[in-house]
């Protein structure tokens, strides 16, 4: 059974740091591409970045390009989004989500697995 915990998220600052993490269990993050994917009120879920170990395939919207980034330890079974010099805008409540690698493919495609979201950590980003 994949399970995602996501964790560490917070207050802070404009201008400021967070490192959110998600730990994997019931499956090895050699075999899968994790997600990051954030939720502001009011608006949809949005994409920010995808990171396969398998081959190092990594995507980031543009939005953040440059001020996230999105990295694992696979000792750990975890993968951290650093996240730096926050903007209110980028408050939301951050969710990790896992898609299956299909051969040579890691791609992640929530809409193909929406079983295997984390629960979601709040981001808050004062000015």
């Amino acid at each position: 059974e994949v399970q995602l915990q996501a964790s560490g998220g917070g207050l802070v600052q404009a201008g400021g740091s967070l490192r959110l993490s998600c730990t994997a269990s019931g499956f090895s993050l050699d075999d899968y591409a994790i997600g990051w994917f954030r939720q502001a009120p009011g608006k949809e879920r949005e994409a920010i970045s995808c990171f396969s170990s398998s081959d190092g395939y990594t995507y980031v919207v543009d939005s953040v390009k440059g001020r996230f980034t999105i990295s694992s330890d696979n000792a750990k079974n975890t993968v951290y989004l650093q996240m730096n010099s926050l903007k209110p805008e980028d408050t939301a409540v951050y969710y990790c989500h896992a898609t299956p690698c299909s051969g040579s493919a890691c791609y992640c495609l929530p809409h193909l697995h929406g079983a295997n979201w984390g629960q979601g950590t709040q981001v808050t980003v004062s000015s």
